[in-house]
């Protein structure tokens, strides 16, 4: 049987991106997204969910939001999951079925129990994103124009011009939560089906999603993406949140970056937000890329030994990355 989460976690993870477009923003020519006051770039957390959507599918993992031929609307999806029309008894099935749903949430149109009536399933899932920023200033590459040319046996036309925006080097922070009160929420919605709600195996699949996802499904513009560090605070109870640990990240230094190796992260400024949870702190499961170099006070140190000495090596976990 399902285990159900009982307990908050929140989530830090760090990626680069190198030579290419972390989330072109479909209102500015596609160009990537950015804070131009800060010359910081962003990217959505609708684009994060996408990697792990896509990476679950991949998994084969039934998920809601996918992007399958032949799917015009949300409606059809379900009635493929389910094989009928869905209704509002069907709730339960659904989240057993369907993997993101459980861990992101979703909007379902179910059709009422009377005929010719209609509502919409509105559930918050436990795992939410705040927008990812990127820790350094970044810089868009310079040229942006690119050609295309096709030609015939019989003739070759002249090609057409097109932009290709991309940035020179970005480290990009996620802050995430997963709540277990949200859980709780689902597990009532699904009238106590434990295998209808968050478990802790959907979250070890998120951990593993959150490591692989990105460089596994690599596109033109997103070659070039490579997940550098990814840890989970997971608390006691269903009450703790420590807040972004982004905030407490220091790139040494934070413009001109061109590569993973041209920096380090410095992790002393975290000591104090772990300090005000530190009785509450359960356990942490990290994994750091061997190239991305983490300091504190300017010694070299990994993430996962400088959390052992502050919080005790029992309490941190090392995922693998296979």
């Amino acid at each position: 049987m399902n285990e159900v989460i009982r307990q908050n976690s929140e989530i830090l993870f760090l990626y680069d991106a190198k030579m290419c477009n972390p989330n072109g923003d479909p209102d500015d020519e596609n160009r990537p997204r950015m804070d131009t006051d800060r010359e910081r770039c962003l990217v959505s957390d609708v684009r994060l969910k996408r990697y792990i959507r896509d990476y679950l599918e991949e998994m084969n993992h039934t998920i809601y939001v996918t992007k399958s031929e032949g799917l015009g609307e949300a409606a059809d999806r379900l009635k493929q999951v389910l094989g009928h029309e869905p209704t509002g008894a069907d709730l339960p099935v659904l989240l057993t079925k369907l993997v993101d749903v459980r861990l992101f949430g979703a909007t379902m149109p179910i059709r009422g129990e009377r005929r010719g009536a209609g509502e919409a399933v509105n559930l918050t899932g436990p795992v939410q994103f705040t927008w990812g920023y990127s820790l350094n200033k970044v810089q868009l590459v310079d040229s942006v124009t690119i050609s295309s040319q096709f030609s015939t046996r019989a003739t070759a036309r002249q090609g057409t011009f097109g932009k290709d925006y991309r940035l020179y080097y970005a480290l990009i922070g996620f802050h995430g939560v997963i709540s277990a009160r949200r859980a709780a929420a689902m597990l009532a919605r699904a009238g106590g089906d434990v295998n209808a709600a968050t478990s802790e195996a959907d979250v070890a699949l998120l951990d593993e999603a959150m490591l692989k996802a990105i460089p596994l499904l690599a596109t033109r513009s997103k070659i070039g993406q490579y997940p550098r560090l990814y840890a989970r605070f997971v608390f006691t109870d269903a009450e703790t949140f420590m807040g972004d640990p982004r905030e407490d990240l220091q790139l040494n230094p934070a413009k001109g970056l061109r590569a993973v190796q041209d920096f380090t992260l410095e992790l002393k400024g975290l000591a104090r937000r772990l300090s005000r949870v530190r009785e509450r702190l359960d356990r942490v499961y990290i994994w750091q890329d061997a190239e991305l170099r983490t300091v504190v006070d300017g010694q070299e140190v990994s993430m996962a030994g400088w959390l052992g000495y502050i919080l005790g090596p029992d309490r941190v976990k090392t995922l693998g990355r296979t």
